[in-house]
């Protein structure tokens, strides 16, 4: 058997990363062979990893990398169990890197990237870090010519990521709209939407949030009276795909009735039925102005929409441009965490 020296142990953990102990001891096994060696540490190190399978992986961090020219952006989340691991250093060493690899190699999913040469050498990080950490998903925009305007935000606590790309009538309105798309990438980092436009919405999702909208705004009306304040109006609609030409038709009708009942002269109800029927949209597309990026009201100034924000901006440029493409990755989001049960984990140590 081959004499395991200090100086072996010590080539092996600067080459590994991995305990001093465990080096002495697969040298040991390993008659003294470096190579063998360290793919018994690898072995046993993704080996260590898969014993945490059951684990969920619903913290970590996004990673964001864009294009010096704004014409590509791409953003990855990477998971771990802990928000202790998402501190450290290796950790957020293996996020940029990982997220770089996919910039630059476009792959068609996360198992094309872990399929990879890279994806050996984000499995062996994973295993000197010692704990389950997953590549969840990632995203990647592109500007198809210089009349496409990017730009992107990763929040400060490396949690949230956005990108968005807007098509602009020239190059020049493009370059001075990278701003305005900058503040637009951080209002929906702050502003959760779950989809472009409301015409992106599934009908029967639409449908399934109808009543239970009312429902919640009926019981909001409950509380609100019993405290003597201004009642909401209860809409019947939630989405401005279900305000057909029929239904528009007929809260027009329904408001010359009130109008009539009212006594108002008919000359100037011409004046009033616009702002009637903008208050019906607007009581009628709560689902839109929730969950649509483009009909969120903006953050920086809540007398419009991102759409129409974007729309002004591009007008001061002296051109034209809209939103047409975004990506909003958070850690962990739709992840169903499981909750331990600390006494009978330390129960199961136990016995």
């Amino acid at each position: 058997m081959a004499a395991v020296t200090a100086a072996m142990v010590k080539e092996l953990r600067s080459a590994t990363d991995a305990p001093m102990m465990d080096c002495k001891k697969v040298l040991v096994e390993a008659d003294g062979d470096m190579d063998k060696a360290a793919e018994l540490l690898k072995e046993r190190g993704i080996a260590k990893a898969a014993k945490k399978a059951d684990r969920v992986a619903a913290e970590g961090l996004v990673g964001l990398k864009i294009a010096d020219d704004f014409s590509k952006a791409t953003v990855a989340e990477i998971n771990s169990e802990t928000d202790f691991v998402s501190k450290n250093e290796g950790f957020q060493n293996l996020v940029l890197k990982t997220t770089e690899e996919i910039f630059n190699t476009n792959p068609s999913d996360v198992a094309a990237v872990m399929g990879s040469e890279f994806g050996t050498y984000f499995t062996e990080t994973v295993a000197k870090i010692g704990e389950k950490i997953e590549l969840r998903r990632f995203g990647t925009l592109e500007a198809e010519d210089d009349t496409v305007a990017m730009n992107a935000y990763i929040h400060s606590n490396g949690r949230i990521a956005v990108i968005v790309k807007a098509k602009c009538d020239s190059a020049k309105t493009a370059q001075g709209l990278r701003d305005t798309l900058k503040q637009v990438a951080m209002h929906a980092s702050a502003m959760k939407p779950t989809t472009l436009s409301y015409k992106d919405f599934d009908p029967e999702y639409v449908e399934s949030e109808t009543k239970g909208r009312i429902e919640a705004i009926k019981k909001e009306n409950e509380e609100l009276s019993r405290l003597k304040k201004p009642l909401k109006n209860v809409p019947l609609y939630v989405s401005m795909m279900q305000l057909t030409e029929d239904v528009m038709k007929k809260a027009e009708e329904n408001i010359r009735a009130v109008l009539k009942e009212q006594n108002k002269p008919e000359k100037i109800w011409d004046k009033i039925i616009p702002g009637q029927l903008a208050r019906f949209i607007d009581d009628n597309t709560t689902l839109d102005k929730e969950q649509a990026l483009l009909d969120q009201s903006y953050v920086l100034d809540d007398k419009k929409t991102v759409a129409e924000a974007v729309e002004a901006a591009a007008k001061k440029l002296g051109g034209t441009a809209e939103i047409v493409d975004f990506i909003r990755l958070e850690v962990g989001e739709g992840i169903e965490k499981k909750e331990d049960d600390f006494a009978a984990e330390v129960a199961a140590q136990m016995s």
